[in-house]
């Protein structure tokens, strides 16, 4: 008897996929640029892009030392570090007099330290 190989899906594969999927529809503009997000085991990071011109306007990471320095106050953790890069990044990107933003997820769940990411955003002005 022979036995069928099936492919095996990983993790990184499937969110590979997702934000394939979502990228077909989601496209940064100089007047709305696209604020992205990616998400390892360990760090967070949020850039500000403009898709038709291939430049990254702002972006911000909890491996700065200000988004650390922030982190104390908010608490320690992943969520807490991931509220400093959220609040860094609309700070940043208001020096750079952007206002509004399309979110891109990457394929992850909106939920834990993405979501964290986009409340403060949110929470320093940013628009989306």
């Amino acid at each position: 008897m022979t036995t069928i190989r099936r492919k095996r899906r990983t993790t990184r594969a499937a969110r590979q996929r997702r934000h394939l999927r979502v990228r077909k529809r989601v496209h940064g503009t100089a007047l709305r640029p696209r604020l992205c997000v990616f998400r390892s085991a360990r760090h967070i990071y949020g850039q500000i892009i403009d898709d038709d011109a291939g430049v990254t306007l702002a972006s911000a990471s909890d491996l700065g030392s200000n988004a650390a320095a922030t982190t104390e106050d908010d608490g320690s953790g992943k969520r807490a570090s991931a509220r400093a890069v959220g609040r860094q990044l609309a700070q940043v990107a208001r020096e750079a007099g952007i206002s509004t933003v399309v979110f891109d997820r990457a394929g992850y769940q909106y939920h834990g330290r993405v979501r964290a990411l986009a409340e403060a955003a949110r929470d320093g002005g940013l628009v989306f």
